[in-house]
This record gives structure tokens, sequence and C-alpha cells, in this order.
């Protein structure tokens, strides 16, 4: 996945949380449905932005950007930039 790539997927999933509060505050999902949801798009998050942290690193080093591969979710969960 290229940088571009990984930032598109980022904003989508910003786009699907936001969308989903929305959804909530309408009462169309429950806070159970939200609150798991919500948790599933924080792990992608994390993972997003630690591929994305990854190849800038490799970038920097001179390696191979490529190169770098996601993570599991308990090595990346909660990631802060």
């Amino acid at each position: 996945m290229r940088d571009d790539e990984i930032l598109t997927r980022i904003s989508a999933l910003v786009n699907e949380e936001h969308e989903l509060r929305d959804r909530l505050t309408a009462g169309e999902v429950t806070t159970d449905e939200e609150h798991a949801r919500i948790k599933q798009l924080e792990t992608a998050l994390d993972q997003c932005w630690d591929l994305l942290r990854q190849r800038r690193a490799r970038r920097s080093a001179g390696e191979n950007p490529d190169s770098a591969a996601v993570r599991q979710p308990g090595e990346v969960e909660n990631y802060r930039q």
C-alpha cells in the first residue's frame, strides 16, 4: 500500500466513525453496536498510522518503504502521532 492509499484509507475510516456517531444520535444503531464498531475502527486506524509511520521512517533511513508491513492490533493499539 502506498502512502496516498494509506491516507485515503485513514480518511475513509474517520468518515465512517463520524457517520456512525451521527447514526447513534439518530437512534439508528444501539450504543453497544456503536462501541463495537468504533473499537474496530480505532484498531484499523492505529494499524494505518503505524504502517504510514513505518514507511516514512524507512524512506528517511534510505530503505525501501515497501518493506513495511501491517502489524498485529496488539502491537499498535492506542498509537498516537
